[in-house]
């Protein structure tokens, strides 16, 4: 007997409740009707567990959150709603059986209750991306206990082993569940939506909902990255998990309904098991293996050298020595370097030097990169799982000439800023920087440098390389 009895993709607008929408809601009918029928059958199947995957709770940034009191209740005060409570009993046996199995499998997971939130001055509380969901499944059905859990950006691989873990525990315990992953697709499907209107937005909408339903797990989890953070979706971490709890076979989505009047995609998804084994996690990790080989592969020296330095930081726990085998160029220049990652096009970690602190290229990229993953103060150390979703750009630094204000170019010029012992550096052809002014400001400000003051400009070229796509 199988114990995950249904999966399903909810959205969660809170205007599609009446008492918020005031009449509002009837403009997104279809999504009423399909998350009507979703209730009805999940009442049908009695489930003792619903596990809900939202990202509206209290989200951490390395690990999934896993809310574990006896109780947690909630409410939509926050839409003009007080009156509309929810108050639901935790299935705490799950949560510690889950969350066990995946310190087992080294996926960060945590188990979240009042006291710790309450360090953070969060309280513990059903949010409205699982309030709205279970809405409309406690209209027909509330026998049942809950599985509380808010994704983090841990990376596609760990999402999708997190979800395998939902299934394996469902299976141990002989618990009868039902998985609702919470999330609406595209924020920016119109001007006048909430969000600014992005040509990515009904790309993506249209992306994701192929991809789910034909159980394209391999495309669905290497979409295009920047068409990813254009829609501005809260959506695919929650899917990601659910597909993961549909491993061992593959599967089909029926599109319950789909539609966007007002700038945001809803969609309604029922997934199906079908009778043909195989291994989603068995296919990403190859892609994500053949995408690191091609970076390396149509890659050049320069940044193959700094993702090769943190693979073997990872496994060996010290920065690479031997650079014998390096290209001469790498081996051969005196060079400042500066090392850039990025997650999603966000900045993960930045650091560099202007002037060479080492006797070559290479050996300054090893340096630049390791301090750049693990010790750059804005960002959290680097973990082993992201780094296929990372990109590295290596800038080498040209010798830096005095110059006048007039003389600046913030597309082709890096600008140095100092007075007595401050110094600010920024780098060229930077995503928004696209005036002396803001550049000379931004440099200042890392300096604390007054703009008013008297301060010595330089400007400087760099070389920048950047990964193959």
């Amino acid at each position: 007997m199988k114990n995950i009895l249904g999966y399903y993709l909810m959205p969660h607008p809170p205007i599609i409740i009446p008492d918020i929408g005031k009449g509002e809601e009837q403009k997104i009918q279809k999504t009423i009707d399909a998350c009507k029928t979703v209730g009805e059958e999940i009442a049908n199947f009695k489930p003792e567990t619903i596990v809900v995957i939202t990202p509206h709770a209290t989200r951490f940034p390395d690990a999934i959150a896993i809310s574990h009191e006896d109780r947690i209740s909630g409410d939509l005060s926050q839409f003009g709603c007080s009156h509309i409570k929810m108050d639901v009993p935790i299935d705490r046996e799950f949560n510690e059986s889950l969350n066990h199995a995946c310190k087992l499998e080294e996926i960060p997971t945590t188990l979240v209750d009042t006291e710790l939130l309450g360090r953070y001055n969060h309280d513990l509380s059903l949010d409205h991306g699982t309030m709205v969901p279970l809405y409309f499944v406690n209209k027909h059905y509330n026998d049942y206990k809950l599985v509380h859990i808010t994704y983090s950006a841990l990376g596609d691989i760990n999402l999708y082993k997190f979800g395998m873990q939902i299934q394996n525990i469902a299976k141990d315990l002989g618990r009868n569940i039902v998985v609702i992953a919470s999330g609406d697709l595209s924020h920016a499907l119109k001007e006048d939506g909430p969000y600014s209107y992005s040509e990515y937005g009904a790309k993506f909408d249209n992306e994701i909902l192929w991809h789910l339903e034909n159980g394209n797990v391999t495309s669905l989890f290497n979409m295009d990255e920047t068409m990813v953070k254009e829609a501005a979706q809260c959506g695919l971490n929650s899917v990601n998990i659910l597909v993961g709890s549909l491993e061992g076979k593959e599967f089909k989505g029926d599109i319950l309904s789909y539609e966007g009047p007002f700038g945001v995609g809803y969609a309604v998804i029922k997934f199906q098991r079908e009778e043909i084994e195989t291994s989603g996690l068995y296919m990403l990790t190859r892609s994500k293996m053949e995408k690191n080989e091609g970076n390396l592969d149509e890659g050049n020296p320069y940044t193959n050298l700094a993702r090769e330095s943190l693979k073997y930081y990872f496994k060996h726990g010290e920065m690479m020595e031997d650079i014998s085998n390096l290209h001469s160029e790498l081996l051969n220049q005196k060079h400042g370097v500066f090392v850039s990652l990025k997650k999603l096009d966000s900045l993960r970690g930045c650091i560099g030097t202007i002037l060479p602190a080492t006797n070559s290229v290479g050996k300054e990229i090893i340096r630049n990169t390791v301090a750049a993953a693990f010790k750059d103060p804005r960002f959290p150390p680097l973990d082993d799982y992201e780094l296929d979703n990372v990109d590295i750009s290596v800038d080498v630094i040209m010798d830096a000439v005095p110059a006048s204000r007039d003389e600046l170019d913030p597309k082709r010029y890096g600008v140095i800023v100092s007075k007595g012992d401050r110094v600010g550096l920024l780098l060229p052809d930077l995503e928004g920087v696209d005036t002396v002014d803001k550049q000379l400001s931004i440099a200042c400000n890392k300096a604390v440098i007054s703009p008013n003051d008297d301060y010595t400009i330089e400007k400087f070229e760099v070389i920048r390389y950047k990964e193959s796509k």
